[in-house]
């Protein structure tokens, strides 16, 4: 909301029942609803209802709005599968920067970049809903590859086993020929 300060309220196609679920961009929470209603069609993106703080405050929403673009961004979901050997996830492009977080479990928004870690594996990450420094940590690692990204890691923030999450990333090289690692 504009008028007051209020958490971070994230809509996905990839969380299940997209219209009635999101997540907080600053909480560890599993995606779930109240008394908002997302809609949305290739040139639209609407909001149903009304969100009331605690303080019975009501107001403007803004909203920040990302579609997939060929060779810039891709966004979507996987499932988990608990192994250090994970999934791949196909974007399209070499990622400069993907944020993950899981829609189903409690877990942490992730974000690796090819900033802090030039090579593969990238094991540095930045938690977007903490106010921390970077953490390095072999545990929590993924490869950025030219096509994609894929897990390295069995860690709950971002491959458990069965768990749903969702993704973003955004290219490095946003042409349409973009470089291997």
């Amino acid at each position: 909301m504009r008028n007051v300060a209020d958490s971070w309220t994230v809509y996905h196609d990839g969380i299940t029942n997209p219209t009635d679920n999101w997540l907080t961009l600053n909480s560890t929470a599993a995606a779930g609803g109240s008394t908002l209603s997302f809609s949305t069609s290739s040139t639209t993106f609407g909001v149903r209802g009304t969100r009331v703080l605690a303080s019975g405050t009501s107001g403007d929403l803004v909203a920040y709005c990302y579609a997939p673009v060929e060779n810039y961004s891709a966004f979507g979901s996987y499932t988990g599968n608990g192994s250090s050997d994970g999934p791949f996830v196909y974007t399209g492009h070499r990622s400069r920067w993907i944020l993950i977080k899981s829609t189903s479990t409690v877990g942490q928004w992730g974000l690796w970049d090819t900033a802090r870690n030039t090579f593969n594996v990238t094991d540095t990450r930045l938690i977007a809903n903490l106010s921390n420094a970077e953490l390095t940590n072999p545990a929590v690692a993924i490869d950025v590859l030219s096509n994609g990204f894929k897990l390295k890691n069995s860690d709950s923030d971002s491959n458990q086993n069965g768990a749903t999450y969702i993704y973003a990333a955004f290219a490095e090289n946003p042409f349409k020929y973009a470089r291997a690692r």
